[in-house]
């Protein structure tokens, strides 16, 4: 019989085997430069090179990022909590200052009025920037309108108390605590409240700006790692140990790898001392010293109130527990100064618990005058101008801690700055080491590559 077609026969016992379908040739085309050594090493170099110049756009824009968060803990963050502390710390005083005022028969000491319309001065200016950053980012707006509502409602009434008191009416007892009541149940939980914002906002850019480079480093490497195998490959091809334009561009990737390291981990370490030596000593001080003015206001007060006061004493002793436990050797003074880092802040410690326990023994001194009838000793020991004075001791505590807010407050901004420097110039380090690492990847191959052809 003939045969039709073009069938093949299979001999007999054996199986029939598909024929394999080849590649489309589109595909043949395209990859067919790759079977060829000159082709590969194309291939290698373009995957060199755009990992290479990944890497080097990632650290970039990370490092400026990081620039731009470090610049933002001292420009904006900083000084928004320097503004929220002003702020508590003039209410504070105006509200201790209001109280020792009233106490000077009816016309106040100039030093006094003076000190008094200066803290509301500052806690205007502070107000106004704590607002204008609550504009910006929508936070503690409600604790502002409280402040920028309540404030001018407290000033009168200090007014009208002072206004009774000159004419020597009694009706401006009732006006002063009032205005007190006001102060501490109102506006210095606000201001208390926009405070604990303002420090844990810049906790937070201080952990942001602190954050390792991860990213880019593990591309450096990854890149790293290409450039080693391709030496490592083309030593075993063309038995030549060194390529001086590989050899350049792992240089370049070391130098980054290393240049980013490092300075990320200079400036997270001068972000955590501005925490430890500065902000956070800043915080605990402002806390001492905030709680001084309380207890210095319940003091004033409960000889204002001339016999009804067992209020204001009790919160007297409540609050200098606080500060300077039951002995005057504790409390928060003994925190700040067992967390001093530096002689300046310690010598300053030690200045406010020595200051903190003659102050209580001058307290025990005008409880007995006021118990015993000596109303107007009482008020001597308390606002008088003399070295023993509860008025003098208070000021000479206060201003220790002053001291040490403001010197460990430029700690914090000494290390920040430090930690911007430890960022200044590597974009552009990072900028020109990619440039010459692509550069010496591109010749130290292509010298291969025309070898080949």
């Amino acid at each position: 019989m003939g045969s039709h077609g073009s069938a093949v026969a299979v001999p007999r016992g054996q199986l029939a085997v598909a024929p394999q379908p080849r590649p489309p040739a589109t595909l043949r085309r395209v990859t067919a430069p790759l079977r060829q050594t000159p082709g590969r090493l194309t291939a290698i170099l373009a995957a060199v090179v755009v990992l290479g110049l990944i890497a080097g756009v990632v650290a970039l824009v990370g490092v400026r990022q990081r620039a731009d968060l470090v610049r933002g803990v001292t420009a904006r963050s900083g000084e928004l909590a320097v503004a929220a502390q002003s702020l508590y710390r003039a209410l504070s005083d105006a509200d201790a200052t209001a109280a020792s005022a009233f106490l000077s028969n009816g016309l106040e000491p100039p030093a006094l009025r003076d000190r008094y319309q200066r803290d509301l001065a500052d806690a205007a200016a502070a107000l106004t920037i704590v607002s204008a950053a609550a504009a910006d980012e929508g936070r503690g707006a409600t604790a502002i309108a409280r402040i920028t509502a309540r404030l001018p409602v407290y000033a009168g009434l200090v007014e009208t108390a002072r206004t009774y008191n000159r004419q020597g009416l009694p009706l401006g007892v009732a006006y002063l605590q009032e205005a007190s009541g006001l102060m501490r149940t109102e506006l210095l939980p606000a201001a208390q409240e926009l405070y604990a914002a303002a420090s844990g906002e810049l906790d937070d850019a201080r952990d942001r700006a602190a954050g390792f480079p991860w990213v880019a480093v593990l591309l450096g490497v990854l890149t790293l790692a290409g450039l080693v195998l391709v030496q490592v490959h083309l030593t075993r091809r063309t038995n030549r140990l060194l390529n001086v334009g590989l050899l350049v561009a792992t240089g370049a990737t070391v130098l980054l790898v290393g240049w980013l390291t490092v300075s990320a981990l200079v400036a997270a370490g001068s972000l955590a001392a501005s925490r430890d030596d500065g902000s956070a000593q800043v915080n605990l001080l402002a806390e001492a010293r905030i709680a001084g003015l309380q207890a210095r206001a319940d003091e004033a007060l409960t000889l204002v109130a001339r016999g009804n006061g067992a209020a204001f004493e009790e919160n007297y002793g409540v609050v200098m527990e606080r500060l300077a436990g039951t002995d005057g050797s504790g409390g928060l003074l003994a925190q700040a100064r067992a967390a001093a880092s530096d002689e300046t802040t310690r010598q300053a410690m030690d200045t406010a618990i020595a200051r903190s326990k003659e102050w209580a023994a001058a307290h025990r001194n005008v409880r007995i005058l006021d118990d015993s009838g000596e109303y107007a000793k009482a008020v001597a020991a308390t606002v008088g101008t003399g070295d023993q004075t509860t008025a003098s001791i208070f000021n000479q505590l206060d201003e220790a801690l002053a001291k040490a807010i403001t010197h460990n407050g430029g700690r914090f901004e000494r290390e920040a700055e430090s930690a911007g420097r430890a960022l200044t110039g590597t974009d552009v380090g990072i900028v020109g080491l990619t440039l010459l690492l692509v550069i010496g990847a591109a010749v130290g191959m292509q010298r291969r590559i025309v070898e080949y052809r």
